[in-house]
C-alpha cells in the first residue's frame, strides 16, 4: 500500500516535469520577482519622496502660489491708492469747499456724497468712503453728511497732522471701541497742498481684508499676516486681533535672523508642525510692508510615510504568500497564453498543430508592424498642427499646472530637442493696414496675420536650427527659439529682427513691431516672458515704422523716461465743445489732443494711457450731464475696447465714432435749441465783457431771460456755475498778462475786472500760487525752454 502510494508520486512529479520544463521553471522564478520585489521598490520610493523630495516640491509649489497671490493683492492695495490719489486731486475737493456752508449750498453736498458713494463701491474691499472738513464745526461726508463731535473730530485731526499727505494707518473711529482698528487710506485734501484742511478716508472691510489675505496659504490651517517694516501696523488673516500671537513673533524671529541672500522660503517647527513659510516685500505709499504665510505641510507628508511603511510591510508578508500561489497558478499559466491565440488567431484551431504558435504570432505582429507604420506616418503629417497648438497653449499660460519636467516631457514627444538647451522668446505686431484700404478689406486681418507668419517661418528656419512660429492672429505673431549652450547672443537676434521687419514691410507693406526677451533655461518660464515681450512691444515710439525692442534693455533704461504732452487745456476745451454741442470743434480739438499726445516721439502706452484719460474725463463729462454712461454706450466696455487697440491710425476714429458721437447725439436730442443759443449768446457776453463789472442779474438782462432761468440754464448747458465760468476765464486771460506782458498787477487786475486784493486772492485759490509768483515762474519756464533750444 505504501510502496503503492510513492510510486504514483513519483510518477506525478516526473509527468509535473516533463509537462512544464525549463519554461515553466523560469516563468515561475518571474512571477515570483514581479509579484514581490515591486512592492519593496515601490515602498522605498514612497518613503524617500515623503521624505525629502515631497517637502521639496511642496515647498517651492507653495512659494510660487504665495507670490502670485501676493501680487494680486499688492496690485489691488495699488489700485486702491492710485483711485484714491485721482479722485483726491480731482477739482470737486479744491479750496472752495474750505470754510463752505453746505446748509445753503445743498447740492453740492449732494454732488459730494453722490461722488463717495461711487468711489464706495467701485472696490468691493472698501467699507465706507468719507470726507472730513476741518472747520469750526467739522463736517463730515459719507453715505449723508453732518456734523462731527468733538470726541470724533479729535480722530480725523490726528489724521490730518502727519506730514505725509498719503498713506495707511490703523484707526479706531469709535471712541468708545479703542480697539475696533480699521486698515485705512488717508489722503489729504486738496490733493499736493501744503496746507490741508480736510483728508478724504477709504475705509476698508476688516473680515474681507482678512479673507484677501487667507489667500496666501492654500490650507485651511496656518498663519498669514502683513506688517510695517517701520511699525504702527499689523494685519492678520484672522481678523479678529491686530496683537502678534507668539507664533508670528517666533516667525518674525526666524526671519530677521535669515540672511539677505537667504531664500524667501523655508521650512519651519513649530510645536511639533512643519510650515512652509513664505515671505516678501510690498512697496507702499512712503513705507515698505513685509508679508509672512506660514502653512502646514507635516498633515501631508506624515499620512505618506505611513502608506510607505505599511507598503513595505505588506510587500514583505507578499513575498512569503507568492511563492505558494505562484505554485497554484502554474497549472494555469499557459491558459492566458491559449486566449491570446484564440483572441489575435482565431483561426488556429483549425490548422491543428501544422504551425508553430510562434510564428503565427510573428506573422500577425508583422501586419500590425505594418499598420503602425502608417499611423506613425499619419502623425508626422499632424505633428506640427499639435507642435503649434501645444506651443500656442504654453504662451498663453495655459500649462501652468505642469511641472518643469513634465513640459520637458511634453516637449521631447513632440520631438523637440530641449536637453542643455536655453529659450528666447519674440513678439511681432503688425500695424499700418488701416492705410492700405485700397489693398486690403475690412476683414482680411486673418489672411494677412497667415501670410505673414509664413513669411516669419521661412525666414527664421534660414537663421536658427529650432525656431517655432505660432500665428496670434489680430495681426500678431510669436515666436520660440531654441538653441543649444548659451543660446543666440542678443546682437543675432536684434539683426534678425530687423531683417525680419524690413522683409514684411517690403513685402506686405506693413511696419513691424519686433519684441524680444533674454535668453531662459527653464520652460516654465517662457508664458512670463511672451506676457512681458508682449507688453514691451507696446512701448514702441507711436508711428514709429518698424522698430525692435530688447526686454533687457528696456528694462535697464527704465520703461518711464518719456513723459508724455498731456495737454489739460486741449482736455478742458474738448469737455467743453461736447457739453456746448460744438460737434466740429470737438472734432478738430480731439486731432489737435492726440497730435500732441503722440508728438516727441511718445509710445504707444503713453498714447493708450492718456487716450484712456481723455475717455475717463469725457465719461465724467456725460455724469455731470445727467445721463447713464451705460445706456448712453449701449453697456460697451470702452476702456477695454480702446485698450485692444493695436494700430495707431484706428484710435481717433474709435474715438469718434464710440464716444464723441454717441454724446453730442444725445445732448442734441436732450438740449433745447432756443436755451443754447441763449447761453451762446451769454458766453459771448462774458468774453466781451469779462473786464467789466458784469454779474448775473446784467447779462440776464442782456440776452432778456431771469437771472434763474439763466443760472439753470448755463449749468445745465456748460456744467459749470456762472461765476465759475466767469473766474476761471478772467483768471485764464490774466495768466496770458502775466506771462506775456510787463504791466503791473493791479494793472493786470483792472483789465481782468477785479480789485488788486481781491485779485491776488482769488488768483492763489484758483492757482495754489500767487500771480507774482506765477510770473516769475512762467519766465523762468520760457528761459529754460530758449536755453535748451
Amino acid at each position: 500500500m505504501e510502496n503503492g502510494t510513492t510510486e504514483k508520486r513519483k510518477g506525478f512529479i516526473r509527468g509535473w516535469k516533463g509537462r512544464k520544463g525549463r519554461y515553466y521553471r523560469n516563468n515561475l522564478i518571474i512571477v515570483l520577482i514581479v509579484s514581490s520585489i515591486p512592492g519593496l521598490i515601490i515602498g522605498l520610493l514612497v518613503y524617500w519622496m515623503a521624505g525629502g523630495s515631497l517637502e521639496d516640491e511642496l515647498l517651492e509649489m507653495h512659494n510660487r502660489q504665495i507670490e502670485q497671490r501676493a501680487a494680486n493683492i499688492d496690485d489691488q492695495l495699488s489700485n486702491l491708492e492710485l483711485m484714491l490719489a485721482h479722485w483726491a486731486f480731482d477739482p470737486k475737493f479744491d479750496y472752495s469747499l474750505k470754510g463752505m456752508d453746505f446748509t445753503m449750498d445743498h447740492e453740492r453736498a449732494w454732488d459730494i456724497t453722490k461722488t463717495l458713494l461711487v468711489m464706495q463701491g467701485s472696490n468691493s474691499m472698501a467699507r465706507q468712503v468719507e470726507l472730513y472738513l476741518a472747520d469750526e464745526r467739522p463736517v463730515l461726508f459719507g453715505t449723508e453728511y453732518g456734523t462731527v463731535t468733538s470726541s470724533g473730530a479729535a480722530v480725523y485731526e490726528k489724521l490730518m497732522k502727519t506730514e505725509q499727505s498719503t498713506y495707511w494707518t490703523e484707526t479706531a473711529f469709535d471712541p468708545a471701541k479703542p480697539k475696533s482698528k480699521e486698515l485705512t487710506l488717508v489722503h489729504h485734501i486738496p490733493g499736493g497742498s501744503l496746507e490741508p484742511f480736510g483728508v478724504l478716508l477709504l475705509r476698508m472691510d476688516t473680515q474681507k481684508v482678512a479673507d484677501m489675505l487667507r489667500t496666501m496659504t492654500p490650507y485651511n490651517s496656518g498663519e498669514v499676516y502683513m506688517l510695517q517694516k517701520s511699525g504702527g501696523l499689523f494685519i492678520s488673516g484672522s481678523g479678529v486681533d491686530n496683537a502678534p500671537t507668539p507664533f508670528v513673533g517666533a516667525l518674525q524671529t526666524a526671519i530677521e535672523t535669515r540672511g539677505s541672500g537667504d531664500s524667501t522660503s523655508f521650512l519651519y517647527d513649530w510645536n511639533g508642525v512643519t510650515y512652509a513659510v513664505t515671505y516678501g516685500d510690498f512697496s507702499r505709499i512712503s513705507s515698505e510692508w513685509a508679508y509672512v504665510s506660514a502653512s502646514p505641510i507635516s498633515s501631508i507628508t506624515s499620512p505618506v510615510v505611513e502608506l510607505s511603511r505599511t507598503i513595505i510591510t505588506v510587500s514583505l508578508s507578499a513575498l512569503l504568500l507568492a511563492a505558494v500561489l505562484s505554485w497554484i497558478a502554474s497549472r494555469r499559466i499557459y491558459s492566458p497564453f491559449r486566449r491570446l491565440l484564440k483572441t489575435l488567431l482565431p483561426e488556429h484551431d483549425a490548422s491543428g498543430d501544422r504551425e508553430d504558435e510562434v510564428t503565427l504570432i510573428e506573422r500577425h505582429w508583422q501586419n500590425l508592424h505594418g499598420q503602425q507604420n502608417a499611423l506613425q506616418y499619419t502623425l508626422s503629417e499632424q505633428l506640427p498642427h499639435v507642435q503649434r497648438s501645444f506651443l500656442h497653449q504654453l504662451f498663453l499660460g495655459y500649462h501652468y499646472a505642469f511641472s518643469e519636467q513634465e513640459l520637458l516631457g511634453r516637449m521631447k514627444q513632440y520631438k523637440w530637442e530641449v536637453d542643455n538647451c536655453v529659450f528666447v522668446v519674440l513678439y511681432i505686431q503688425l500695424t499700418g493696414i488701416s492705410s492700405l484700404e485700397a489693398k486690403f478689406r475690412s476683414g482680411d486681418e486673418s489672411l494677412v496675420s497667415f501670410a505673414a507668419v509664413n513669411i516669419i517661418g521661412e525666414l527664421a528656419a534660414e537663421h536658427f536650427d529650432q525656431a517655432e512660429t505660432v500665428n496670434l492672429h489680430n495681426l500678431t505673431a510669436g515666436i520660440l527659439l531654441i538653441e543649444r549652450g548659451s543660446g543666440p547672443e542678443a546682437a543675432r537676434v536684434q539683426a534678425f529682427g530687423e531683417e525680419m521687419a524690413a522683409t514684411l514691410n517690403r513685402m506686405l507693406k506693413l511696419q513691424a513691431t519686433v519684441a524680444y526677451s533674454s535668453p531662459m533655461e527653464h520652460i516654465s518660464s517662457i508664458p512670463r516672458s511672451f506676457e512681458a515681450v508682449k507688453q514691451a512691444a507696446k512701448h514702441r515710439r507711436y508711428g514709429g515704422g518698424n522698430q525692435v525692442v530688447s526686454l533687457e534693455q528696456l528694462e535697464r533704461e527704465g520703461e518711464g523716461a518719456h513723459m508724455p504732452q498731456y495737454s489739460f487745456a486741449l482736455e478742458r476745451g474738448l469737455i467743453q465743445a461736447l457739453r456746448t454741442g460744438e460737434a466740429e470743434e470737438a472734432d478738430r480739438l480731439l486731432e489737435e489732443f492726440l497730435t500732441t499726445l503722440s508728438a516727441d516721439g511718445a509710445k504707444v502706452i503713453d498714447v493708450q494711457q492718456g487716450m484712456l484719460h481723455l475717455l475717463g474725463a469725457v465719461q465724467h463729462a456725460v455724469l455731470e450731464a445727467g445721463i447713464a454712461p451705460n445706456q448712453l454706450f449701449k453697456g460697451k466696455n470702452l476702456y477695454a475696447g480702446l485698450s485692444q487697440i493695436h494700430e495707431p491710425g484706428m484710435i481717433l476714429p474709435w474715438f469718434r465714432d464710440q464716444v464723441v458721437s454717441p454724446f453730442l447725439k444725445e445732448l442734441s436730442e436732450r438740449s433745447d435749441a432756443g436755451i443754447r443759443r441763449t447761453i451762446d449768446q451769454a458766453m459771448l457776453y462774458i468774453q466781451e465783457h469779462y473786464m467789466d463789472n458784469i454779474s448775473l442779474d446784467s447779462c440776464a438782462d442782456y440776452t432778456g431771460t431771469s437771472p434763474f432761468l439763466l443760472s439753470k440754464s448755463f449749468k445745465r448747458v456748460t456744467g459749470q456755475n456762472f461765476i465759475d465760468y466767469l473766474t476761471e476765464l478772467r483768471i485764464e486771460k490774466a495768466k496770458e498778462l502775466l506771462r506775456d506782458t510787463d504791466l503791473k498787477m493791479n494793472d493786470v487786475a483792472l483789465q481782468v475786472g477785479y480789485q488788486q486784493s481781491y485779485f491776488n486772492r482769488i488768483f492763489k485759490k484758483q492757482e495754489d500760487i500767487t500771480p507774482t509768483r506765477y510770473r516769475e515762474l512762467s519766465r523762468h519756464e520760457g528761459e529754460k525752454g530758449t536755453g535748451s533750444r
